[in-house]
């Protein structure tokens, strides 16, 4: 027997297990999460052990958690920026799209490439390594994602377990990251599945645990360390903090429209993408020189201000300074995300709320500790999305119901305000920034594969507009056919004429049937999606649409009526899957 048949027949007979056991499913999800465990710790070591490094750093301390850094120390950040450029150049990222989970769950069914995963990771621990205002959270997310990715199409899973995978995965990553099991299985029901679905939570949550486990095996120290939460948290108190997370939601969405604003400016200015995180570390170094705590994501500093008796000075003064560092990071070109750059700034901002009240009152209403911790839940809803992936981590990192009570009072205003103004989390306003639709991870891959040129009836009716009525009724009587498409002297598309409407009794049958003609301008594409091609029958009213070349010639015609029943089966065909049995 040949090595590869012996290879085979195993890997054939784990996937014909895999499709009929959810036990064997869920086996399968507990190794993804030990090894999305394993490389977060990884992850991690190697941007700390740059920043050491580079930074001079004494013993396991933080970058952002060091009181001052020298001009000469700060020159990293242009130097990294460089290196970054180089690396991004070398492996020509900029020549071709790179998918991350929730694009790759939302409009591939859950493949990804390894090779593009491992750039983005690259990239990130690059950007954050030397000190660039930006998180880890995306590179967790993405090699976790990656590698369930690549072994559920080593072993052929259907769409929606692979998108389970996938999900268990990054939200594996995520919560050895963080050390929160409950939040990672959030994360990935909220961010990269798009929905709780009952096939996904045993899968999900061992993968998380399996995750957490590894990390603490191996050693990791959690992001956010346990903290003690302030004050009793009474009912009264959620008005104060559903404001908090509203102005959490304006906070949340001027960043994400600075970040995109700050983007397209660059981009303007035609400067090299190889050149501009090297000026984006430039920029970097006076906003450094107030305090490091603006460097990296912020954990150090984070914990510092959370643990200390931080003036309210100081705290504003991180706060705006953090956050146009963030601004000029992502803009410039350093690779990673907002993830914990939000939940530091949250923690800022929900501080000075609740001192904000307390100077309009004249009495503390609610306590500053606490404030701070729910602002960076709100917060971290208004950037990354997922109100319960914040709320678990609240409760993993205080043990305090009343306090995740709260929390997920203010993250759920949050939520809903950034919904309604803005729509998009920052990763999807990302995609969106790139042309994409997407609000969330959940499956619409199907609607863009299913397409007007995919569904169209070829057209082999094809008249000429210069026809007479009586040449149209000759040609085509009464059933022979429900409508004609015309075309003009030159093949170009001219309209469609309802047979019926040919055989009023008014019409003059010397006369053209282009007369009758309905639509003459109504068109779809072929690469119009299946809602997009809905909406041009919404728009138009018409029964029928035909499909166009982009030189107007005519590929086919679609009807209303079957372009709704297709929508309704492949609804219903998602539905069952994401809902069904296994």
């Amino acid at each position: 027997m040949s090595a590869r048949l012996r290879l085979v027949r195993p890997v054939n007979w784990l996937r014909r297990r895999l499709r009929a056991s959810e036990a064997v499913f869920i086996l399968l999800a507990i190794g993804i999460g030990g090894a999305a465990g394993a490389l977060s710790v990884a992850q991690g070591a190697l941007a700390r052990t740059l920043q050491h490094w580079f930074f001079a750093l004494p013993g396991t301390s933080r970058l952002s958690a060091q009181p001052d850094l020298s001009l000469g120390a700060l020159l990293v950040l242009p130097i990294g920026g460089v290196v970054l450029g180089l690396f991004t150049l070398a492996t020509r990222a900029r020549k071709r799209r790179l998918v991350d989970t929730v694009e790759a769950n939302a409009l591939h069914g859950g493949r990804m490439a390894i090779g593009d995963s491992l750039v983005i990771s690259g990239q990130t621990i690059l950007s954050n390594g030397f000190g660039a205002s930006v998180g880890l959270e995306a590179a967790y997310a993405q090699l976790g994602g990656a590698v369930a990715s690549w072994t559920g199409g080593l072993l052929n899973l259907r769409r929606p377990d692979l998108r389970n995978l996938v999900g268990a995965g990054a939200g594996a990553a995520i919560g050895a990251a963080f050390g929160a099991p409950l939040a990672g299985a959030f994360y990935a029901f909220e961010i990269v599945i798009g929905a709780y679905t009952p096939s996904a939570i045993a899968p999900v949550a061992a993968a998380t645990l399996s995750a957490v486990l590894v990390s603490q095996t191996l050693g990791a120290h959690p992001y956010v360390l346990e903290t003690a939460s302030g004050a009793v948290t009474e009912t009264h108190h959620y008005i104060a903090y559903a404001g908090l997370g509203a102005a959490c939601a304006g906070f949340g969405i001027v960043l994400m429209n600075a970040v995109a604003l700050l983007e397209r400016g660059v981009r303007r200015l035609r400067i090299p993408d190889w050149a501009r995180p090297a000026i984006g570390g430039a920029l970097l170094v006076p906003i450094a020189l107030i305090s490091p705590q603006v460097l990296s994501a912020g954990h150090g500093a984070l914990h510092n201000d959370l643990m200390a008796d931080v003036p309210l000075g100081f705290i504003a003064l991180i706060l705006v300074a953090k956050s146009l560092a963030s601004i000029v990071s992502l803009g410039f070109g350093f690779r990673g995300g907002l993830f914990f750059a939000s939940l530091f700034l949250g923690t800022l901002a929900g501080t000075l709320f609740a001192a904000g009240l307390t100077a309009v009152a004249g009495f503390q209403i609610i306590d500053p500790h606490n404030a701070a911790i729910v602002g960076m839940a709100a917060l971290g809803v208004a950037v990354i999305g997922g109100p319960m992936t914040m709320a678990m981590l609240v409760l993993e990192a205080t043990h305090d119901f009343g306090l995740t009570g709260a929390a997920i009072a203010a993250s759920l205003v949050s939520s809903t305000i950034v919904r309604e103004l803005f729509g998009y989390s920052f990763s999807t306003w990302r995609l969106h920034l790139r042309g994409e639709t997407i609000k969330s991870a959940r499956d619409v891959g199907w609607v863009k594969m299913l397409t007007a040129g995919r569904m169209m009836r070829r057209e082999t009716r094809e008249t000429p507009a210069e026809t007479t009525i009586a040449e149209f009724r000759r040609r085509y009587p009464l059933g022979s056919a429900s409508r004609v498409v015309l075309i003009d002297t030159d093949a170009h598309y001219a309209g469609i004429v309802r047979t019926s409407d040919a055989y009023a009794e008014t019409l003059d049958p010397a006369a053209r049937v282009a007369s009758v003609a309905v639509n003459t301008e109504a068109a779809i594409k072929p690469d119009m999606d299946i809602k997009q091609v809905m909406t041009a029958f919404d728009a138009t009213g018409a029964d029928e649409l035909a499909v166009l070349a982009a030189d107007r010639t005519v590929l086919g015609v679609l009807s209303e009526t079957y372009v709704r029943r297709r929508y309704a089966e492949e609804l219903e065909k998602a539905q069952r899957e994401l809902f069904g049995e296994r």
